[in-house]
């Protein structure tokens, strides 16, 4: 009776000092974004590359490649938040266009669907369609983070209430825990962009 009890919480207080590290630096990334502070880049790619071994672990490849493909990601949005805006300006927050959902809507179940084949028949991956589709969701969602569209935190929304039955399995109790907090953080960032687009379009009304 005591001994699995031990062994919960050994493993719930974190037995990698590699997965603590990479839940504070990953829930540091996710605020600062959230306050559209642009060194959430940097400290995104640290976490990453933290995270790379962490999944890889656990034997979930397809999250474990999705943090390489996070880390060019957040390079690429680093500079687009720097200078994608008008006349290489600061890029600022804007609505989802039609071209960029139906390029979301066609992505996400073809990653989905081939990725999960691929793990499902020539890895270990243990939840290989669930792990393909987290992986396809949470790229759609970077790629509308770094384009600084409002409607990222919707898709975050619903990768990361898949993420946290799904880590809490792999016994990746603080990493579980960590994308429960992420489901408030994208609710509070949804919140903050929102407000900061509010003002975007009162200032480009009261200039024209």
């Amino acid at each position: 009776m005591l001994e699995p009890l031990y062994e919960f919480w050994t493993a719930a207080a974190g037995g990698s000092p590699l997965e603590w590290v990479a839940v504070v630096t990953g829930f540091a990334c996710v605020w600062l974004a959230a306050r559209e502070v642009i060194w959430n880049f940097p400290v995104a790619i640290f976490s990453c590359a933290l995270y790379i071994v962490v999944y890889y672990r656990q034997d979930l490849y397809a999250d474990s490649l999705l943090q390489i493909m996070f880390i060019g990601l957040s390079i690429y949005g680093w500079y687009e938040w720097l200078y994608g805006g008008r006349s290489r300006t600061e890029l600022h927050v804007s609505r989802t266009t039609r071209p960029e959902w139906l390029l979301c809507a066609v992505f996400i179940p073809a990653f989905t669907a081939g990725f999960g084949y691929y793990l499902a028949h020539y890895t270990q991956d243990s939840v290989p369609y669930w792990d393909s589709l987290t992986t396809a969701g949470s790229l759609a969602a970077q790629f509308l983070l770094m384009r600084k569209r409002l409607e990222n935190w919707w898709l975050w929304v619903v990768v990361d209430s898949i993420y946290v039955p799904i880590l809490w399995a792999k016994q990746l109790y603080p990493t579980s825990a960590l994308y429960a907090l992420y489901l408030g953080l994208a609710v509070y960032g949804y919140l903050q962009w929102r407000r900061a687009y509010q003002r975007q379009q009162a200032t480009e009304l009261q200039a024209a």
